[in-house]
């Protein structure tokens, strides 16, 4: 299973999220859940790096499949609605193969 938890401040402010696991809804090759949740997560991360003035940190284990993302000076409107799309597309995915293969979780630090 994926878990995904996204951290929001007091201010409702995205301040990072955290995606670890492998989805096991098929062999590894095969399986579309996850590859559907990596393409998300790091075209995500890559939008934002590009396309806005936030500063990103992120770090990966491809192995544990673990994908840790911070914004250290908060996030912009450009990337608060890039995180807002992965969210979308998360929960569709989440909608449609089920809370086995993958959680998402809000949380405010």
């Amino acid at each position: 299973m994926t878990k995904i938890t996204i951290c929001k401040n007091q201010f409702e402010t995205f301040t990072g999220f955290t995606c670890f696991g492998h989805a096991g809804y098929d062999d590894k090759g095969y399986d579309i859940v996850c590859a559907s949740i990596s393409v998300l997560v790091i075209n995500t991360i890559n939008s934002i790096e590009k396309f806005t003035q936030t500063k990103i940190i992120a770090a990966a284990d491809e192995k544990s499949g673990e994908i840790v993302v911070s914004f250290p000076n908060g996030c912009d409107s450009d990337a608060s609605l890039l995180v807002n799309a992965m969210i979308l597309g998360l929960q569709d995915i989440q909608k449609d193969y089920g809370k086995k293969f993958l959680t998402l979780d809000f949380k405010e630090v």
